[in-house]
């Protein structure tokens, strides 16, 4: 029987791996998923690396080394990040190019110390997308209010944006917006959208975190496990409305290509939930779900392969509903998950910068 999880592009989604190490690159690991489970994709994040920078000596001759160039320990992090990043970009090199461009990306972080910092992002965003150079690699941008203006600048001056940090449908709807209005500046420039691509970062599991417990105190223990599933639909809606219609298809026959969406946080958080919840939900064409490595293995070995994105869409809206009618106002859930969201990547960034401090004290003993 074929892998499940290679199995799941033939439904129209790309399983993008959320999380790299520079040993997983150096032993083959990375390289085995891609032939073996058609993982399409890198997605890091702060908390990643500081993982990756803390639990092993992989990094501790670069560290050394930038450090004698820099006393700055963000500089040296990202030093040392882009060159992970290059390494997984070149190994994806080629599903870049097999898949035209539509897959192959690997994604870095601009700091999350400059998450409700517009033009800190701006100068960011682009000294990194230079500093890599590499066609399939995206910047994440968080998509915080702020953030907005920072995607649109991005996208108008032609860099690939992963944006990531989305709980609420409302913030959504503001980055489709900043995308298309991104290619329509770097058009209306003079320059041909077909290398322009993006993904928009849609957080799950831990809008349940957050919601199940008020519903199970409201009595609604039917809707637990069932609210980001349900909002992941409803963004979809959204997609499908807002890349379509005579304002995208101007773009469309200028090159352009629609931002697809991205499930992430997809490995479920209560024991008491399937491990392939998430995965299992939202399978669906022209989006990307990144998934942990754990969650790999667990779609690989009892993964349910269904075309199940817009499937029960009608109970997706019902459930949205019911929340407004029991008193959960999910808009204020969601700007909430957001604001922890950002504190969720400063605290392990601030730890990698203090570990990369540490490293630098040894190095000169």
């Amino acid at each position: 029987m074929e892998n499940r999880v290679k199995q799941i592009h033939s439904f129209g989604q790309s399983i993008w791996l959320d999380f790299i190490a520079r040993s997983i690159i150096k032993n083959g690991e990375l390289k085995k998923l891609i032939d073996e489970d058609g993982v399409r994709g890198v997605t890091s994040n702060p908390a990643i690396f500081e993982k990756a920078i803390t639990s092993s000596s992989d990094y501790d001759a670069d560290i050394a080394e930038l450090s004698d160039k820099t006393e700055d320990n963000e500089e040296i992090f990202f030093g040392v990040a882009i060159k992970d990043i290059q390494s997984a970009a070149d190994l994806f090199k080629g599903v870049y190019e097999e898949s035209k461009g539509e897959d192959g990306y690997v994604s870095l972080e601009v700091s999350p110390f400059l998450a409700l910092d517009t033009d800190g992002t701006i100068k960011q965003a682009a000294e990194l997308w230079q500093k890599v150079d590499r066609k399939n690699v995206m910047i994440k941008i968080p998509g915080t209010q702020p953030g907005l203006e920072a995607i649109r600048h991005s996208i108008a001056h032609g860099i690939n944006i992963n944006v990531t940090l989305l709980f609420g449908l409302p913030r959504y709807e503001e980055v489709c917006e900043a995308y298309i209005s991104g290619l329509e500046e770097h058009l209306a420039a003079g320059h041909s959208l077909g290398h322009i691509r993006s993904v928009a970062s849609f957080f799950l599991s831990r809008i349940d975190v957050m919601v199940d417990p008020m519903l199970e105190a409201k009595g609604e223990k039917d809707l637990m496990g069932e609210v980001a599933i349900a909002s992941a639909k409803k963004a979809y809606e959204i997609y499908k409305r807002v890349f379509s219609g005579a304002r995208w298809e101007k773009l469309v026959a200028n090159g352009a290509h629609p931002q697809r969406l991205l499930w992430a946080s997809t490995s479920s958080k209560n024991p008491a939930f399937k491990d392939t919840k998430y995965v299992e939900a939202l399978i669906g064409q022209e989006t990307v779900d990144t998934v942990p490595l754990e969650t790999i293995e667990a779609f690989r070995d009892h993964g349910v392969l269904a075309n199940t994105l817009e499937q029960d869409m009608d109970k997706a809206t019902a459930t949205m509903n019911k929340l407004r009618s029991v008193g959960i106002n999910i808009d204020e859930i969601t700007q909430k998950l957001e604001d922890e969201g950002i504190d969720k990547f400063n605290k392990p960034f601030e730890k990698l910068l203090q570990a990369i401090e540490d490293q630098k004290a040894k190095v000169k003993q």
